[in-house]
């Protein structure tokens, strides 16, 4: 299986990732809208106060899942993830995040505007290290998939 090619197939069908940070070992998971560049680096909005966004300040490391919905007699596929976040602070129009937001999510100036302002959605990127992906729809038995990133 080309794992690879399955997490590039797989991102496109799935518009939400589960978030997972911690402080003072005490982890917390949330629900975040996503994009992804070419080099699959993940980008999302969140406001600064969030506890999330607040983790992320004190803690970058972080993972998560990208798991689409199904029912509990499909056949199961999920992308998981461990890696680094930070709050971008040059976005622009021309920076990919705001770029691939206005593409995925048919959004335009007004999300860029709200992320200049103190109480606005800011943008965050998401540098992934790991990549798992768990597969029970092509691998019998289901097996769990690991390709460090970037792809050496």
């Amino acid at each position: 299986m080309n794992i690879e090619k399955v997490i590039r197939e797989y991102l496109n069908e799935v518009v939400h990732l589960s978030l997972a940070t911690s402080k003072d070992s005490k982890p917390w998971v949330c629900e975040v809208h996503f994009v992804f560049d070419k080099d699959l680096n993940f980008y999302f909005r969140s406001r600064t106060n969030t506890r999330h966004s607040q983790e992320i300040a004190s803690n970058t490391n972080v993972a998560g899942n990208i798991v689409r919905q199904h029912t509990a007699e499909e056949e199961v596929r999920g992308v998981y993830f461990e890696g680094t976040a930070e709050l971008l602070s040059n976005v622009d129009e021309n920076h990919p995040a705001y770029q691939l937001y206005c593409q995925r999510f048919s959004t335009g100036p007004d999300i860029l505007e709200e992320s200049h302002t103190t109480e606005g959605h800011k943008f965050y990127q998401i540098q992934v290290e790991n990549f798992y992906v768990f597969d029970n729809q092509k691998s019998r038995p289901s097996t769990k998939y690991h390709l460090p990133w970037p792809a050496k």
